[in-house]
C-alpha cells in the first residue's frame, strides 16, 4: 500500500507539469487548429532561462530564502518564455495560417530543432545541475514521501489551471478567445482582433510551460537543452487523450498520463516476472493513448471546438 501511494503521489506531480504543457498545445490547436510542436522547448527555454536567473542570485544575493528564489526564477522565466512562443507565432506561424496543415507542421518541427540548437550554443550541450532550494526533508502522507519541491509543484498547477479556467470562462478576454475558437470570421464581425487573440494564446500558453520548465528542474535537479521533447511529446498526448481543444481534457489528460506512467514504472517490474524495468515507463504513455483512441477516437472529453469550413 505504501508503494501505491508512493506512485500516485508521484503520478500527481508528473502529470500536473504534463497537464500545464498540454494546456498550451489545446488552446493553440483550439483557437487556432494548429499544432505546435516546439511547445516543449519552451518548457526547456523556462527552464534554462530560470537556472541562469538561480545562479545570479545565488552569487549576488545568496542569503535569499530558498521559495523566494524559486518565485523570482518563475517570474523572470515566464516573460522570456512568452517573448519567445510570440515571436514563434509571428515568424514561423503566422504566414501559414491558410496553409496545407503539412506546412505548418513542418515549420514546427523546423522551429523546436532551432529552439534546441540556440540552447545548445548559449547555454551547454551537456546536462546542468538545478540548485535545491527547498529542504530536502519530505513530509510523510500515508506511509509515503513527498517533498517540499512537489507540494509547491502541485499548489503552482493548481492555482494555475484554476485561474486559467476563470480567465477562460469569467473574463471578456475568455469570451473572445472562445469566440474566435468557434468561427474566427464571426468573431471578427463582432469586433474580436482575432490577431491579439491568438497572440495572448501564445502567450498564455508560454506562462503555463515556463512554470514547468523551472519546476520541472527544481523537481528533478538535472535539465539539457533537449530536455523539452519527450515531455511535450507526452504532454501533446496528453492532450489528444484528453481530447485535444478542450482545456478540462487536457488538465485530465495530463493527470491520468501521469498516473499511468507512474504507477506502470512501480509495478511493470513484478507484471512482467523482473523482464521489464522501470526504464520502460515512457511507453505506458503511448500504449494508453493508442487503446483511448482506438475507442474513442475523440479523446476523453471529446472536443468542443467546431470544425471549421
Amino acid at each position: 500500500m505504501d508503494t501505491f501511494i508512493q506512485q500516485i503521489i508521484n503520478g500527481l506531480v508528473l502529470g500536473s507539469m504534463y497537464a500545464l504543457v498540454a494546456l498550451g498545445y489545446t488552446m493553440v490547436y483550439g483557437v487556432l487548429n494548429l499544432i505546435n510542436f516546439a511547445h516543449g522547448d519552451v518548457l526547456m527555454i523556462g527552464a534554462m532561462t530560470g537556472l541562469t536567473i538561480l545562479k545570479y542570485l545565488n552569487e549576488y544575493a545568496p542569503d535569499l530564502p530558498g521559495y523566494v528564489k524559486l518565485a523570482i526564477a518563475i517570474a523572470g522565466a515566464i516573460p522570456v518564455c512568452m517573448a519567445v512562443n510570440v515571436l514563434i507565432e509571428r515568424v514561423a506561424y503566422r504566414r501559414l495560417r491558410n496553409a496545407p496543415r503539412l506546412a505548418p507542421l513542418i515549420t514546427a518541427i523546423g522551429v523546436s530543432i532551432l529552439l534546441q540548437t540556440f540552447a545548445m550554443m548559449i547555454w551547454d550541450r551537456n546536462p546542468l545541475p538545478f540548485p535545491q532550494l527547498l529542504s530536502s526533508e519530505s513530509v510523510k502522507v500515508g506511509g509515503a514521501l513527498i517533498t517540499q519541491t512537489q507540494v509547491l509543484l502541485l499548489a503552482l498547477a493548481v492555482l494555475s489551471m484554476t485561474g486559467l479556467v476563470l480567465l477562460v470562462e469569467k473574463t471578456k478576454m475568455g469570451r473572445a478567445m472562445r469566440a474566435t475558437a468557434e468561427n474566427p470570421r464571426v468573431a471578427g464581425l463582432m469586433g474580436v482582433d482575432s490577431n491579439k487573440i491568438i497572440v495572448a494564446t501564445f502567450a498564455l500558453g508560454a506562462a503555463l510551460a515556463a512554470l514547468a520548465g523551472v519546476m520541472w528542474g527544481a523537481n528533478y535537479a538535472s535539465i539539457s537543452f533537449s530536455m523539452g521533447f519527450v515531455p511535450g511529446l507526452k504532454a501533446f498526448s496528453a492532450a489528444v487523450l484528453g481530447g485535444i481543444g478542450n482545456i478540462y481534457g487536457a488538465m485530465i489528460g495530463g493527470i491520468v498520463l501521469g498516473l499511468v506512467e507512474s504507477l506502470g514504472a512501480g509495478y511493470i517490474g513484478e507484471i512482467t516476472g523482473g523482464f521489464l524495468g522501470s526504464h520502460y515507463q515512457d511507453i505506458f504513455a503511448f500504449v494508453v493513448l493508442i487503446l483511448v483512441l482506438t475507442v474513442r477516437p475523440s479523446g476523453i472529453m471529446g472536443e468542443r471546438v467546431a470544425d471549421r469550413a
